[in-house]
């Protein structure tokens, strides 16, 4: 386990400060144009064309973006008559982000790049029964060997201070990166920058270089990357605007735990909390699964995540997707919430006793119910329980369903198993992990779909 730089100590909640400026709206359009293009890169008057920005505007914010070490030249494009323009790239291994997953009986950490893809894992056991002391302690240590670059390959992040200092704006605004000697902080915004170039939208005279010192920095190894922040996904329910985890279900010595600010004085970094199944939909939403969806997540417990009309939905208190608790059997079994006959008690006993059609039943009938609420599209399923068996359990929904849409003649509702960026039938145990990087990254290219 290694030590981690104590640094500007930042409270969780809603991921930075968010600034209602629509310059950084601008920067964050750009960069995640630039992130689409892929490695061929996108030149500055196509970007200038596809935001509707000025040629001079895109050229200040691409150059306070490399200045950054966020971008670099990927060559110069074939000319249509004139000068060449130059390709911008995303420089992918030039920030990184922690996802953490909480779940009742373990903890998984994840190192991403700039784009989400993992980098490195770390998995400890963990009883949330063992009180919050415990959960801290547990959850900082994997954290901190994360960090430390144990679990995986690629090289650890730099933790300036304990941390990159993060500003966001309408999704972005200012990213202070600094290095690791900590000397002053680069601000990426879309105000004052310097629109280095010879006034033909192209930008600056480093076209075919490297990028600026940042991006070769972090290419070629001269400095470590910087670490933006870490996105932790508990169950809930909690409130993530505060960070802090209320009754979570069967583990009442967790109420009123500051775990966002907890974790955040202890590494020194920024950290963003949300409900597991939040942040597995995020991560979904991002990969463009459909506008308006649900995400159930059968694993040590049952929850959903809602994405409507392109928005991720927590509701006023972050009580949204309590899928689990809901009752649909009045005299069932006893749950860990004190109901009888909840969705997550039924499906869980049946899966104890070796009956997964009837675990694929009972989840079918809440799915049934949430459609009728909801009338979403699609009915993404996730989590280790699905991940075992997903074809019984794609069936055993889809029956429920397509019996649904029988009986009131409407479309049937998609079902599919979820895959995480681990590529996992059903997301595996990473598509939290994973997601919850996200809620850290996408604010930076404006694409943290969720409600205000």
């Amino acid at each position: 386990m290694s030590d981690v730089a104590e640094g500007p100590r930042h409270t969780g909640g809603r991921g930075g400060v968010r600034l209602a400026d629509l310059r950084g709206h601008n920067t964050a359009l750009v960069l995640d144009l630039v992130r689409g293009a892929g490695r061929d890169g996108i030149s500055r008057p196509e970007l200038a064309l596809r935001t509707g920005l000025t040629v001079q505007a895109v050229s200040k914010i691409t150059g306070r973006l490399r200045e950054a070490g966020l971008l670099a030249a990927a060559g110069r494009q074939e000319s249509t008559g004139g000068k060449p323009a130059t390709a911008l790239r995303l420089v992918r291994e030039a920030v990184q982000a922690l996802g953490v997953h909480l779940d009742r009986d373990g903890v998984l950490v994840v190192r991403t790049d700039l784009t989400g893809r993992a980098l490195a894992r770390r998995r400890v056991p963990l009883d949330l029964g063992r009180g919050a002391g415990e959960v801290v302690d547990v959850v900082a240590g994997a954290m901190a060997d994360v960090l430390a670059g144990e679990g995986g390959h690629g090289e650890a992040p730099g933790v300036v201070g304990g941390a990159a200092e993060v500003g966001v704006a309408g999704g972005v605004t200012g990213v202070g990166l600094r290095g690791a000697g900590g000397t002053g902080a680069r601000a990426v915004g879309d105000g004052d920058a310097r629109a280095a170039g010879d006034g033909d939208g192209d930008g600056d005279a480093r076209a075919d270089g490297d990028g600026g010192g940042g991006a070769r920095a972090a290419a070629e190894g001269g400095e470590p990357p910087l670490l933006l922040g870490a996105g932790l996904a508990a169950p809930g329910p909690l409130d993530h605007r505060t960070g802090v985890l209320h009754k979570v279900s069967g583990f009442p010595g967790l109420d009123g735990l500051p775990l966002a600010a907890a974790l955040s004085e202890r590494l020194g970094l920024p950290v963003v909390l949300d409900k597991d199944t939040n942040a597995a939909a995020l991560g979904r939403a991002l990969a463009g699964d459909a506008r308006a969806f649900a995400y159930l997540h059968l694993g040590t417990g049952l929850g959903a995540g809602l994405v409507l009309d392109g928005r991720l939905y927590r509701g006023p208190r972050t009580g949204a997707g309590e899928l689990g608790h809901q009752v649909v059997r009045l005299d069932g079994p006893p749950c860990v919430c004190g109901n009888r006959g909840c969705v997550e008690a039924l499906c869980l006993a049946a899966l104890a006793a070796g009956d997964t059609a009837e675990a694929a039943r009972v989840l079918g009938t809440a799915a049934a119910n949430l459609v009728g609420l909801l009338d979403v599209e699609l009915v993404l399923l996730g989590g280790h329980r699905i991940a075992a068996a997903p074809e019984a359990f794609v069936r055993g929904v889809t029956a429920a369903l397509d019996a649904r849409a029988s009986r009131t003649g409407t479309e049937p509702v998609r079902v599919r198993a979820a895959e995480g960026a681990s590529g996992a039938a059903g997301g595996g145990d990473g598509a939290i992990a994973e997601g919850a990087a996200q809620l850290v990254l996408a604010p930076l290219f404006g694409r943290l779909p969720a409600e205000e």
